[in-house]
């Protein structure tokens, strides 16, 4: 091998964030949403990182992202992304649900999260992200997404499912 060569590699980190709007419980019965928006990535954050390393190595006694641990925060702070943050930036519209009974889920390399916000939960405007493996900002955050999604009224049910890829 030539001594002047280098070696490269790099981990490809693909989340696909989808939100499903149903205008009521029988929509959502029926899974009739009204609106399906789809974003591609998001931004993983330095607390998350570290989570994962330490995870993956055995270090510590980190909580894992388990059915009976994960969530989905969903918060009205437009304040952009940074590794730094610490969870959502709302200061009161934020709300973290629990996963759907078969979640998180793998398939070869991707793991899928889903929560679903019932129709008396997470009633304002949408614009904020995460996925945490605790009941709140206090946990660790995994990753932090800015979107404008509009505004969820009482009586929809709206759910979140974010897949990650790793490649």
């Amino acid at each position: 091998m030539n001594q002047n060569a280098v070696l490269k590699e790099k981990a490809n980190w693909h989340p696909v964030w989808t939100i499903r709007k149903y205008a009521n419980d029988e929509a959502f019965a029926q899974d009739k949403p009204f609106e399906v928006s789809r974003i591609d990535g998001n931004l993983l954050l330095n607390e998350g990182i570290g989570a994962l390393l330490d995870l993956l190595c055995g270090l510590g006694s980190p909580t894992a992202f388990s059915n009976a641990n994960a969530r989905i925060g969903v918060g009205d702070s437009s304040t952009a992304a940074a590794a730094t943050q610490t969870g959502l930036q709302a200061t009161t519209n934020k709300v973290y649900k629990g996963m759907e009974a078969t979640y998180p889920s793998r398939s070869n390399q991707t793991v899928t999260f889903r929560a679903v916000f019932g129709s008396a939960e997470a009633n304002f405007s949408w614009n904020e992200f995460t996925v945490v493996n605790g009941a709140n900002d206090d946990a660790v955050n995994l990753n932090r997404l800015v979107s404008a999604q509009g505004t969820k009224a009482s009586g929809q049910t709206w759910t979140v499912d974010v897949a990650i890829t790793l490649s």
